[in-house]
C-alpha cells in the first residue's frame, strides 16, 4: 500500500500495521472509534480518551518528550505523529524505528482526509466512512443552526503568565469562524503571546472564552481579564470541542449549540 501522509511523506506498506503508537490525544481517541483498541500499544500521558487506555496501555511520554526507549521496545509498526503536537526531532527519531505517518490539521476537511487515511491504513473503511457521515450530517445541521446568529467579536485564550491566544492558521480559529465568533487576534500567527492591558485596543472584544485545556482557567482570571475588557462576557469552554480533531467532532457541534445558547 501506498499513501502519502498530511506533510507530502510518502508511505510504502507491505501490510496492515499491527501494532500503532499514537503520540497524539485526539488521534488516540479516533483509533479507539475506528475499532483499533487491541492494535493501539502505546499512548501518550495526555490521552485522556477513552478513560482506561492510561491502565491498559503503555505510556511513552508526552506530546513533546517521549521515552523513545520504551517506544522500540514496542516494536511498533507505524507511529502517528502530529505538525502541531509533536516536534520535528520528534518525528525523526521515530522515522528510526518505523514507518511515520505525520497529519497537519487547520480545517474539516483536513480532519476527514484524516479519518479516510487511517481507514485505509488500518483496513477500517466502512468504520471511518461511518465517522465522516456523522460529521458531515452534525456540520450541515450546524451551519444551518448558526446562520442567523449574530457574529460577536471574541478572544480565545489557551494560557495564562505568559498570556496566550489562538491565532490565525489553527484548528481553533477554523472552529471560531464556524460559530461566528470574530477571533481579535487572527491578524496574529498561531498562538501568540499578547498584552492584555491592551485588549479594548486590539480588538475590544464581546466575549472572552477561557479554554479548560492546556491551562485550568480559574474565576480569578476571568475577573483579571474583565477588568481590562470592556464589560466582555467570559466564558469557560471545553477546549477539547474546540482543539480535537477527528471522532470528536462527532459530539463538537451539539456542544457548540449549547454554548451560543448561554450567550
Amino acid at each position: 500500500m501506498k499513501l502519502t501522509d498530511q506533510l507530502g511523506n510518502q508511505l510504502i506498506l507491505n501490510s496492515t500495521p499491527k501494532r500503532i503508537v499514537s503520540l497524539v490525544p485526539s488521534q488516540t481517541e479516533l483509533l479507539f472509534d475506528l475499532g483499533l483498541e487491541d492494535a493501539v500499544v502505546g499512548i501518550t500521558k495526555f490521552c485522556v480518551h477513552p478513560f482506561h487506555f492510561k491502565s491498559t496501555k503503555t505510556i511513552v511520554g508526552g506530546t513533546k518528550q517521549i521515552n523513545i526507549e520504551k517506544i522500540k521496545a514496542l516494536q511498533p509498526d507505524i507511529i502517528l505523529c502530529n505538525k502541531e503536537e509533536n516536534t520535528k526531532e520528534i518525528v525523526e527519531a521515530c522515522q528510526e524505528i518505523c514507518d511515520v505517518h505525520v497529519s497537519d490539521i487547520i480545517t474539516i476537511n483536513d480532519c476527514l482526509e484524516l479519518i479516510s487515511q487511517y481507514g485505509q491504513l488500518f483496513n477500517k473503511r466502512t468504520n471511518a466512512q461511518k465517522i465522516i457521515d456523522k460529521i458531515n450530517f452534525n456540520l450541515k445541521d450546524f451551519q444551518n443552526y448558526i446562520k442567523d446568529k449574530p457574529t460577536l467579536k471574541t478572544a480565545y485564550f489557551i494560557w495564562r503568565n505568559p498570556w496566550m491566544v489562538a491565532g490565525n492558521n489553527t484548528f481553533i480559529n477554523y472552529l471560531l469562524k464556524l460559530n461566528k465568533f470574530e477571533n481579535i487576534y487572527s491578524n496574529l500567527q498561531r498562538y501568540p503571546e499578547v498584552d492584555i492591558t491592551k485588549i479594548r485596543k486590539e480588538g475590544d472584544p464581546e466575549i472572552i472564552l477561557l479554554s479548560n485545556e492546556p491551562y485550568p482557567f480559574k474565576e480569578e482570571h476571568a475577573f483579571e481579564l474583565g477588568r481590562h475588557s470592556h464589560h466582555a462576557k467570559t466564558i469557560f469552554v471545553d477546549g477539547e470541542f474546540f482543539s480535537w480533531y477527528g471522532s470528536r467532532l462527532i459530539k463538537a457541534f451539539s456542544y457548540f449549540k449549547l454554548l451560543r445558547e448561554r450567550l
